[in-house]
């Protein structure tokens, strides 16, 4: 058991690293074949390596490198020896491939394409990295410490470097580049959220129906999810019964069709859920159908 165990576990590292190289490459043929020939910049570390390299001509491999040199020494006394060791991996196989790809001529000139394609291929490449336990640009370390100590979320802590980074992006290439920039950082942003997070990104549906017992059934027949049923009472429409089912993103068309097909009239809410703790598995068919 113990032997299966340690394959298992190396097995899950090898393909932990595979992915991160995968990552990686996506990250770097986006910025060498499509943003920066065209003077469309990242935000971040890597923003601030685009805009020095072309300043100064230093290679931006060598910057990207040694800018998130510092960012690595503070993100393993916070984040520990396992991110130390797959950041350090994924920046110096990153700047070892914008090198490999910087000879090669980019796929377009067409400024809104390379901008789309650009930002869709850096967030997938950022989102694999990201998912499999390491990280390209030193500034999301930065922004993890700050969320800690102040009421910032991460992505606010970002968006408020990337707004100095664009700023200056504009003095250097241009408004219309500093805006392309600014459109493809959302979009990489968006992408960065659905590869990171998978289609499998938690979602809370609120149901307030007079079919409770049908529509817990046909959930869990059709999703394998439990519902917890609580009581309600309408100002208007009286007693409801009120259902709360955790479900996923691609699982919420379905769970919109049952609740139509069960109770056209039902109100139905979707949030999304920023963590679970706790079981979240189908139960055996012997087991409650509602918690």
């Amino acid at each position: 058991m113990t032997n299966q165990s340690n394959n298992k576990s190396l097995l899950d590292q090898f393909i932990s690293f595979l992915l991160i190289t995968i990552g990686a490459a996506f990250a770097a043929v986006a910025l060498e074949i499509f943003l920066v020939p065209n003077n469309i910049i990242d935000g971040g570390i890597i923003g601030i390596s685009i805009m020095l390299s072309y300043v100064t001509k230093i290679q931006l491999s060598i910057l990207t490198l040694v800018l998130n040199i510092p960012f690595l020494i503070l993100g393993y006394k916070q984040l520990g020896k396992s991110f130390l060791i797959k950041a350090a991996y994924a920046m110096v196989v990153f700047s070892i491939l914008l090198e490999q790809f910087k000879p090669v001529e980019e796929l377009t000139n067409d400024i809104l394409l390379a901008t789309v394609f650009g930002g869709v291929l850096l967030g997938i490449g950022v989102g694999f990295v990201i998912r499999y336990g390491a990280c390209l640009d030193g500034t999301e370390v930065v922004a993890i410490l700050i969320s800690k100590k102040m009421s910032f979320s991460v992505g606010q802590v970002v968006m408020f470097f990337n707004f100095f980074i664009y700023a200056t992006a504009s003095l250097l290439f241009g408004w219309d580049r500093a805006l392309y920039s600014i459109l493809t950082y959302f979009i990489t942003f968006k992408i960065i959220d659905m590869v990171s997070e998978g289609l499998e990104q938690a979602k809370a549906a609120m149901i307030i129906t007079n079919h409770g017992e049908e529509i817990a059934n046909s959930i869990y027949k059709h999703l394998g999810r439990t519902v917890t049923m609580l009581e309600g009472e309408g100002l208007i429409s009286g007693k409801k019964v009120v259902l709360y089912a955790v479900v996923t993103r691609i699982e919420i068309p379905e769970l919109k069709r049952i609740v139509a097909a069960d109770d056209y009239s039902a109100f139905v809410t979707i949030t999304d859920v920023n963590e679970i703790v706790g079981k979240h598995i189908k139960k055996k068919k012997n087991e409650s159908t509602v918690d």
